[in-house]
């Protein structure tokens, strides 16, 4: 695993919403089983809990749409889902993050409306703000919003590292392939590798 600058490092959670990864979730029924089996939440916990020990910046990604859903382009069939399910309003339990992961008062919320945490949201002006380089990726789904994400994440010259054991996807077979399209760019790590190097 590289080593980083605890001081200049982020991490970013991706969609721990509970419309995400709850069986109750307009999209738990994809999601929800995976993070319970592979108890990708409780590893994700202590990803954050590492950070905020050594002083790094915890942030969150969370899709949060206005009633009527005016800013909602439904171009793609999971989009199409969030209208016809009622998914992701402000304001409503379902749209909260998850309480093992409950953000902190000193962490960021960014709320986005498309498919990257960093289109169309103050994501990159935060963490340039804060002086971010290395970017930890926790959340759901790895081939969906966590790639594209990290993808942005490259793009705009940020170092991103993927915290496998706290990512999944639908299935086991796509999480993997996300994986391994990711490792040729981005370091692919574990929770202990994590925790160890954060913890000095």
């Amino acid at each position: 695993m590289p080593e980083f600058d605890p001081a200049r490092t982020a991490v970013v959670n991706v969609h721990w919403q509970h419309e995400v990864v709850s069986p109750q979730g307009a999209f738990g029924p994809y999601f929800a089983e995976q993070v319970i089996r592979h108890r990708v939440a409780s590893y994700a916990a202590r990803v954050v809990a590492a950070t905020r020990s050594r002083n790094g910046l915890v942030v969150y990604t969370q899709t949060v749409h206005r009633p009527g859903y005016p800013d909602l382009i439904a171009n793609t069939p999971l989009f199409a889902m969030v209208s016809e399910h009622q998914a992701f309003l402000g304001g409503t339990p379902q749209a909260q993050i998850i309480d093992e992961l409950a953000p902190e008062p000193e962490d960021v919320v960014v709320h986005q409306v498309r498919l990257s945490g960093f289109f169309g949201t103050e994501l990159d002006t935060v963490l340039r703000g804060k002086g971010m380089e290395t970017l930890l990726f926790t959340g759901v789904a790895t081939n969906l919003a966590v790639t594209d994400t990290v993808f942005d994440a490259i793009n705009l010259g940020y170092r991103p590292v993927i915290v496998s054991d706290a990512c999944t996807a639908a299935t086991d077979q796509a999480h993997q392939a996300s994986l391994e399209t990711l490792g040729l760019l981005c370091p692919v790590v574990s929770t202990e590798d994590v925790v160890r190097q954060l913890s000095g």
